[in-house]
């Protein structure tokens, strides 16, 4: 049996309000999808066929066909799109410059180069949110005593080693806080001609 709701308001950190909202909005999105697939499958068992034509569950685009689905079909931000996308960077951010770079930072060497223009950087955009990902995961009470461990030895090392190793994607940029730099490489196969 539950425990009753306290009568008075719960409070919650301002640090932890966008891992809050970024939770919400997959809950949601996540639970959007469970509808649309409770429905898909509620409709075939109603005996319809799928010659017949598609059924409520499967809106139809201005051509006829499938319609593209309202939400994300990933919580990965590379996935995600215009405003979508922009709010995850932004709550990512948040996490990455008031706990990642405060904990885990460290001096910024030639051996340990870092961006303060990460944002600028697709694959750290994609890591560092993965990693994000899996720390709300594994610093959630449902993760149990071991889940922060977890997280640091699967998530955050390999991360931080990928990061910040020389040939990274910082590999061009800052080696030394005195003389910050910002650089992109070109990526393999930019500006090659194809046969």
């Amino acid at each position: 049996m539950s425990e009753p709701l306290p009568d008075e308001p719960v409070r919650v950190a301002d640090h932890d309000l966008n891992d809050l909202v970024s939770t919400v909005n997959r809950l949601v999105i996540e639970t959007q999808r469970q509808s649309e697939t409770i429905a898909r499958l509620s409709g075939e068992d109603d005996g319809e066929d799928a010659e017949e034509g598609p059924s409520e569950a499967e809106p139809t685009g201005t051509d006829g066909g499938p319609a593209e689905p309202e939400g994300p079909s990933s919580i990965f931000i590379l996935a995600l799109v215009g405003t979508a996308y922009e709010e995850e960077l932004a709550a990512l951010g948040a996490w990455v410059e008031r706990l990642l770079l405060p904990v885990y930072g460290r001096e910024i060497t030639t051996g340990r180069p870092w961006c303060f223009e990460w944002r600028e950087h697709p694959e750290a955009i994609a890591r560092l949110h993965g990693l994000w990902l899996a720390w709300q995961q594994f610093t959630d009470v449902e993760a149990g005593l071991a889940g922060s461990a977890t997280w640091h030895r699967d998530h955050l090392d390999p991360t931080w080693l990928q990061l910040r190793a020389p040939d990274g994607p910082f590999g061009a940029c800052t080696t030394s806080p005195a003389r910050p730099s910002h650089r992109l490489l070109p990526v393999p196969g930019a500006g090659a001609e194809v046969s």
